[in-house]
């Protein structure tokens, strides 16, 4: 299975939201996925860089099914935020909920497929040695990435399913319209439709600026990490991803408040580099499906919840887009004693009930 440090069970959320104080349940699931890696050769980046070989990694759980023309009945590809990986939908809170016999993603029926993303996990990425020199990716080259993984190395030529979260959320709305026929359902968790702007756009910002105004990130060539730039991303994350309810209820003072914060500064630094974050956020910089968002054909479950602080309510986005969509709804879930701010898009009870209504309404 995905062998994760304890450490790094902390922080299996889409972007790697909060402290163990304040999730405890995050921990692995007893699921054992099979994992392995694909190499893409002469891979071509949308900027016009190559690279000879892209390692993409990869677990599956369940086995493909095919009807009588060879399409591939039951593939679920499932799509990870933002600095995580395919292991952040092993924890009991979704795993436990929907992969499970007789549960939604049953894996006896269904073939669920986790990749890490470039840039991610045990994926090509900056950190495994090209540093700075890394290409600069993006979301389009991602997906191709996805795409060629599901063609080329498991024959995989129809999907029942793309569910995403956060920035899987942003792919998936990318998958949709650049392959139509090539999925029934979408369910896109946390996110908008539309091009990064606004309070989204500053504190993505501000995380790249303070990694690259370090002047121990020395370019990218850096020996350590540059402790002053990752003390900035970690309170950007934990102020974006988490609950301003949830944190209020488990740190009600200033010194559980500074405790917490301290555990999260102390982990997060451990457990991320800081090029492998400013490639990952750079990625986004030209995300934008809005102007094609009619091409999409496939059934859309789109869902934010209100607490979200990267995708605010109050903003009307989500609602003015869906629209747009043929087959598509949207749902905002209220505030709760469930929600988790952004990261309730792993909190698969929260939000189960769409997935049965998506999967129900996109039966062929």
């Amino acid at each position: 299975m995905y062998a994760l440090p304890l450490r790094n069970r902390i922080f299996l959320a889409i972007l790697v939201f909060s402290t163990s104080t304040l999730w405890p349940q995050q921990t692995e699931s007893s699921l054992s996925p099979n994992e392995n890696d694909y190499v893409a050769y002469d891979f071509h980046f949308k900027s016009g860089e190559t690279m000879d070989e892209v390692r993409l990694h990869y677990a599956t759980l369940g086995s493909p099914a095919r009807d009588a023309r060879g399409r591939v009945t039951n593939a679920v590809l499932l799509l990870h935020g933002t600095s995580g990986s395919g292991a952040q939908f092993l924890v009991p809170q979704f795993a436990g909920v929907l992969f499970g016999r007789g549960q939604l993603l049953d894996i006896t029926r269904y073939y669920i497929i986790l990749p890490d993303n470039i840039g991610a996990g045990k994926s090509s990425k900056p950190s495994d040695g090209m540093h700075a020199r890394f290409p600069p990716y993006d979301y389009d080259d991602m997906v191709a990435a996805q795409h060629e993984l599901l063609e080329k190395r498991l024959g995989v030529n129809h999907l029942r399913l793309i569910l995403g979260t956060s920035m899987g959320c942003m792919h998936a709305w990318v998958w949709g319209e650049t392959y139509p026929d090539f999925m029934d359902a979408l369910m896109p968790l946390a996110c908008q439709p539309v091009a990064i702007a606004g309070r989204n756009r500053i504190w993505r910002k501000m995380i790249m600026d303070a990694i690259r105004d370090d002047p121990e990130w020395k370019g990218g060539e850096y020996s350590s990490q540059p402790h002053a730039a990752m003390e900035v991303v970690a309170a950007m994350f934990e102020i974006a991803a988490g609950s301003a309810l949830l944190m209020q209820k488990l740190t009600p003072t200033r010194g559980a408040t500074d405790r917490s914060d301290e555990e999260f500064t102390r982990h997060f630094i451990a457990d991320h580099d800081a090029n492998d974050l400013l490639y990952a956020f750079n990625a986004s910089r030209n995300y934008d499906p809005s102007p094609q968002i009619e091409k999409i054909s496939a059934y859309v479950m789109f869902v934010n919840s209100a607490d979200d602080f990267i995708n605010p309510p109050e903003l009307g986005i989500a609602e003015q887009e869906i629209r747009r969509v043929k087959k598509g709804r949207f749902v905002l879930l209220p505030i709760s004693d469930e929600t988790r701010g952004h990261g309730t898009h792993t909190w698969a009870a929260v939000w189960q009930q769409y997935l049965a209504e998506l999967l129900k309404s996109s039966q062929r």
